[in-house]
């Protein structure tokens, strides 16, 4: 089964898949849309690269409560949810976009040149990439998130 992997941030959305036996895991592409831009874009993508799983990063905070971009992120979860009818899994994103950087400076050290909007591009579909090979792998688990509009508590 394909998966897609969202990584939603305050400004662009991540978006990186796997093939079909989940052992690849590929950064696809950044939207940088509106809300419903962006669910009419992923909505098509699902169909037309045959998605069967959608894992969502939560950015949970160090104590492993939500504050308001993790809500933000559960809102469009749900919504996205509502519009494709594919169940959403959350999973921890706190150091993907670290992990990401990562990567993006050995690529540099190994002598690839990016500007700053090609780096600002590619760490957040490197970001998605990093939470679908954690969930993939099994390092990354899934958080049962509260629906109640109080809840502070994944």
């Amino acid at each position: 089964m394909r998966t897609l992997a969202i990584d939603h941030g305050e400004k662009r959305i991540g978006l990186a898949v796997s093939d079909e036996s989940g052992t690849f895991v590929s950064p696809l592409e950044v939207l940088d849309v509106s809300q419903e831009q962006a669910i009419r874009k992923i909505t098509t993508l699902i169909t037309t690269e045959s998605i069967g799983r959608l894992v969502v990063g939560l950015p949970l905070n160090m104590d492993d409560t939500l504050g308001p971009q993790a809500r933000r992120v559960i809102a469009f979860a749900r919504q996205l949810e509502s519009v494709c009818n594919l169940k959403v899994t959350f999973v921890d994103e706190r150091l993907s976009s670290f992990e990401a950087e990562q990567s993006i400076n050995e690529q540099q050290r190994a002598g690839r040149r990016l500007s700053r909007q090609d780096k600002k591009n590619r760490r957040d579909a490197l970001a998605a990439a990093v939470i679908l090979r954690g969930f993939l792998e099994g390092t990354l688990a899934e958080i049962q998130v509260a629906t109640g509009p109080d809840s502070s508590q994944p």
